[in-house]
Parts: C-alpha cells; sequence; structure tokens
C-alpha cells in the first residue's frame, strides 16, 4: 500500500464502502453484514477494530502498508 496515495487509499476505503469521519479525517467507518469496523490509517498502518466482534468484545487488528492493497483487502473483509 506504500505505493499509493493518500488520496487513492481513501477512495478505495470508499469503494469497499466505508465512510469518513468529518472531524477526524484519518478515522473511517465500515458496514458490512453482521459486523462493522473502525478503521483508522495510522503512520505505519491500518488499524482495524471490528466492534463487539467477539463475545461483545472488539477485535483489533494491524495492517501494515508494506502489504499490498488486495492482500490488506481479503483480510479486511474477511472479518473478525
Amino acid at each position: 500500500m506504500y505505493n499509493h496515495s493518500l488520496a487513492t487509499l481513501e477512495d478505495w476505503l470508499r469503494t469497499l464502502g466505508a465512510c469518513q469521519d468529518e472531524q477526524e479525517l484519518h478515522r473511517w467507518v465500515l458496514h458490512r453484514g453482521a459486523w462493522r469496523a473502525e478503521l483508522s490509517l495510522e503512520i505505519e498502518a491500518l488499524q482495524v477494530r471490528y466492534v463487539g466482534a467477539a463475545a461483545g468484545r472488539d477485535v483489533v487488528r494491524e495492517f501494515k502498508y508494506s502489504l499490498s492493497r488486495q492482500e490488506v483487502e481479503r483480510a479486511l473483509l474477511r472479518g473478525p
């Protein structure tokens, strides 16, 4: 994902159906059927928090920007 500009990554998140937080522009929310994820474009990785995914507890994963966009997309959309 290092090879993509911020604008390209934001467009990619939009195509996945994520909505950008209007106050904190690095934060996004993605609703996919049975789960909801809060995404955060951090300095070294995309942080994903699957809200209430494991017996009511959040599951947090980080995807390093060194991964390809396709790898991150597959893992992200697989869900918690």
